[in-house]
């Protein structure tokens, strides 16, 4: 895991219909590696094609954490367009996540 990866590119989504989202974590660490794998399922499950995913990996380089003021990991950040929203843990509840981001799923 890089610094920083980009994962799942849009697929031609415009920009207002995607959500761009980054996910911070510790190297391969146990909550990490479930964190990704939760978030990478809810995006594929509920917003295909509608949203970026970025890992930025703090083990890597940690003065990243700054730029969204992160102080746990993983964390999982919405970026604009749309409200910044954040979720720390590992994102095994899919509904508390898409209502903690407040997202809205493909079949609503």
């Amino acid at each position: 895991m890089t610094a920083l990866s980009a994962i799942e590119p849009l697929d031609g989504a415009s920009e207002t219909e995607h959500c761009h989202l980054r996910l911070y974590v510790a190297g391969h660490s146990p909550k990490s590696l479930k964190a990704l794998g939760n978030i990478k399922r809810i995006c594929e499950e509920h917003l295909p094609a509608r949203y970026q995913l970025e890992v930025v990996d703090l083990i890597a380089d940690p003065r990243l954490a700054a730029d969204d003021e992160i102080i746990a990991v993983p964390t999982l950040v919405r970026l604009p367009p749309g409200p910044m929203r954040k979720i720390i843990g590992d994102l095994s509840d899919a509904e508390s996540v898409l209502v903690g981001l407040q997202l809205q799923p493909k079949d609503q």
